[in-house]
C-alpha cells in the first residue's frame, strides 16, 4: 500500500471501520482485544471484523441465495488480497495492510469463509449428525481467528495453538447455542443441535429422510450436552496454561467470555430462550465483565 498521505488516511479509515464493526457486533471480544499489545491489535481487529462480515452475510438478507453470493464474494476477496489486487471495501483494505505487514496464512482465512459457505449450502433444516461435526465448524470459524492473531504476533508455539483450538471450539459452540432462538425464529427449525445429541434426548424426528429436532421441554437437555462439550474444551485449554508462552496469554483471553456465557447458560438452566442470556455482556453487567477481564489480564490468566 502506498505511503502517500491519502493512502495513509484511507487505511486509517479502514481500520477505524473494523474497530467499529467489532465493537458493534462482537463487543465481548472487542474488550478482549484492547488487552493486546498495540502491534497486534490492528491485525486482531481486522480478523474479527472479517469474521463479523462473513457471519452477518446470511443474516442481513431475506434470500439465502443472496447471502451465499456475499460469502462467495468474500472468498474471492481473500484470493485478491493475496494476489495484491485492490478491493474497495474497508475490511479488505485493512486485511491487505495486515497481510503486507505480517506473515499470516491464507489457509485460515479461506477455511473460515469456506466453513460458512458450506453451512449456507446445507439444505434448509438440515442439522449436523455429530458433535464432532459441530466442533469442526466452531474451530473453522472461531479458532482460526486466534491462529491468525498468534501468527501476526509471531508467536510460534504448538501449545498456544492447541489452547487456541480448544478456546475457539468452546466459544463457537456456545455462541451457536446462544443464537438458537434467532435461527428458530428465522427458519422455524432448530439448527446446530447434532442429530446424535437430539436422539439421546428423545428430540430427534425423521421426515422424508431428513432429521429434525423437536421443540419441547427436553431441549435444555440437548443444550446442556453441547455446552458440556464446550466446557471440556475450556478445561483442556486451561490445563495447557502453564506451558503457554506469556506473550500468547492476551490472545487467549476469549476463554473468559466463553466461560461467562457458559455460566449464564447454567444459571438459565440451559434454556436458550431465557432473556437473561441477552442482558449486558453474555448475561452479566458490562462493568462486572470488564473488571473480570481486567483481573484475568493483569494476572496473565485466560
Amino acid at each position: 500500500m502506498s505511503g502517500t498521505p491519502a493512502a495513509s488516511s484511507g487505511l486509517q479509515a479502514a481500520l477505524s471501520y473494523c474497530v467499529r464493526q467489532v465493537r458493534a457486533y462482537d463487543y465481548h471480544h472487542y474488550l478482549c482485544l484492547l488487552h493486546l499489545p498495540p502491534d497486534m491489535r490492528k491485525a486482531a481487529f481486522t480478523f474479527r471484523a472479517f469474521n463479523v462480515e462473513t457471519a452477518k452475510a446470511m443474516d442481513v438478507v431475506s434470500d439465502p441465495r443472496t447471502g451465499l453470493m456475499r460469502l462467495l464474494w468474500w472468498k474471492d476477496a481473500v484470493d485478491k488480497v493475496f494476489a495484491n489486487k485492490l478491493v474497495e471495501h474497508p475490511v479488505v483494505q485493512a486485511l491487505s495492510s495486515v497481510i503486507a505487514d505480517h506473515k499470516v496464512s491464507k489457509h485460515w482465512l479461506k477455511r473460515s469463509v469456506e466453513a460458512r459457505i458450506n453451512d449456507a449450502n446445507r439444505d434448509e433444516g438440515t442439522i449436523p449428525e455429530t458433535s464432532a461435526e459441530l466442533e469442526r465448524y466452531a474451530e473453522d470459524t472461531q479458532s482460526t481467528i486466534l491462529y491468525m492473531t498468534l501468527q501476526a504476533g509471531e508467536i510460534q508455539s504448538t501449545v498456544a495453538d492447541h489452547a487456541a483450538s480448544h478456546i475457539g471450539k468452546a466459544s463457537g459452540l456456545l455462541l451457536l447455542l446462544k443464537a438458537l432462538p434467532h435461527h428458530v425464529n428465522k427458519q422455524g427449525t432448530v439448527p446446530y443441535i447434532p442429530a446424535s445429541v437430539a436422539e439421546e434426548c428423545g428430540l430427534l424426528t425423521r421426515k422424508g429422510g431428513r432429521s429434525e429436532v423437536r421443540m419441547d421441554e427436553r431441549l435444555p437437555d440437548a443444550v446442556f450436552k453441547v455446552a458440556s462439550v464446550a466446557e471440556a474444551h475450556l478445561h483442556k485449554a486451561r490445563e495447557l496454561a502453564s506451558s503457554v508462552p506469556k506473550d500468547a496469554i492476551p490472545v487467549l483471553l476469549p476463554a473468559l467470555p466463553a466461560q461467562v456465557l457458559l455460566d449464564t447458560l447454567r444459571r438459565c438452566e440451559f434454556n436458550v430462550f431465557d432473556s437473561r442470556l441477552w442482558r449486558g455482556v453474555h448475561g452479566v453487567s458490562p462493568l462486572w465483565y470488564q473488571l473480570k477481564l481486567n483481573w484475568n489480564a493483569w494476572r496473565s490468566k485466560y
